[in-house]
């Protein structure tokens, strides 16, 4: 049986007044990513490691996280979202918990098993030239999911007047090492969409919502699901601003111990790659309420700015154009079981 479990939250963000031209004018948005490399671990079971990318010149727009999986299944993305020190996490009150923030956390679980070859990657991606030179995070949580193989579905809506520039998924505790994130996307809070449980799909443009799923293979009553939306500051001029989401699924992965990544990209005639996000899924997830994969023990190991080849891109990168989902499977097989990625593209220019 599905358990439907969702939260939605529309807040309204301080003031943050800047001067904007009011003549037409060129794309402004540069974009680089910055990585510090891999942090090794978890060493032991039912554990995390946190590591953090920073901005050294500008604001995040998004960010993302890639993992090594070594030989065991026990890998899996814990945590991707904004952090105000690169230490700190956003998990108290609901609502926008942060402003003009420069840091990107990747946080990585282990399940029942540890390698010494598990480790995590961050990426920030680092807004360097932009007419949006203010932002704000708004973050909602659920306790959720508390029962095996059902979902824990949250959603939080950037303010009336802002716009949408990527976001972030979290899952705790990492003690209970068959919970975990395995969604995190650009949505829309309109009847439509269900109001954040159906993706924003290929081509929609300006969503202003972005949505986490929570999934694990046993039963806890502590286990709680975060989502963070990355939004423009209140007060700033977006008309000329326009966000592109473009978005692809694939089939698998379906047997057990294998991965399977996806890719898609940023057109250059819609402007420049801000951000994006990736699933394990049911399928279909733009058109029907989100759903869990085919097994409880399926997660993911990435969702990063990469290349063509899905290969990760280099600290200081200034032209990555693609977004990768890397998806994985426990020991189980995974029938009827989908990877879906979305990328982020904006231009800021008339």
């Amino acid at each position: 049986m599905r358990t439907r479990t969702a939260g939605t939250v529309l807040v309204l963000g301080a003031a943050l007044a800047v001067a904007i031209p009011t003549a037409a004018y060129a794309n402004t948005v540069a974009v680089t990513v910055k990585s510090p490399g891999a942090t090794s671990g978890p060493s032991t079971a039912n554990s995390e490691i946190s590591t953090h990318a920073d901005c050294s010149s500008g604001l995040i727009s998004g960010g993302g996280i890639n993992q090594a999986t070594g030989t065991g299944n026990g890998n899996h993305v814990m945590g991707t979202s904004p952090s105000s020190d690169g230490t700190s996490e956003y998990t108290g009150s609901t609502g926008v918990v942060g402003t003009d923030v420069t840091h990107w956390l990747g946080i990585g679980g282990s399940g029942g098993q540890a390698d010494s070859s598990f480790s995590t990657t961050p990426f920030a991606v680092c807004f360097t030239s932009s007419l949006i030179n203010h932002t704000q995070v708004v973050m909602n949580k659920v306790n959720a999911p508390t029962a095996a193989t059902t979902v824990g579905r949250v959603t939080a809506t950037c303010p009336a007047n802002t716009i949408l520039l990527g976001g972030g998924a979290r899952a705790t505790p990492a003690s209970v090492g068959d919970f975990k994130p395995i969604a995190s996307f650009p949505t829309f809070n309109n009847s439509a969409h269900d109001f954040g449980l159906k993706a924003a799909a290929n081509g929609e443009t300006n969503p202003d919502s972005w949505t986490a799923v929570g999934w694990a293979n046993g039963t806890n009553s502590t286990n709680e699901t975060y989502v963070y939306a990355i939004c423009s500051g209140s007060n700033i001029n977006i008309s000329g601003v326009t966000v592109k989401v473009h978005y692809s699924e694939a089939s698998g992965p379906t047997a057990g111990s294998t991965g399977q990544k996806v890719t898609v990209n940023c057109p250059s005639g819609d402007g420049k790659l801000i951000s994006g996000g990736a699933a394990i899924s049911g399928g279909s997830v733009t058109t029907t309420d989100f759903t869990g994969p085919g097994s409880g023990g399926d997660h993911l190991n990435g969702s990063f700015p990469s290349d063509s080849s899905g290969n990760p891109v280099s600290n200081g990168t200034t032209t990555a154009a693609y977004w990768t989902a890397f998806t994985h499977t426990g020991g189980m097989s995974s029938p009827s079981t989908y990877s879906d990625v979305w990328a982020l593209c904006a231009n800021d220019g008339v």
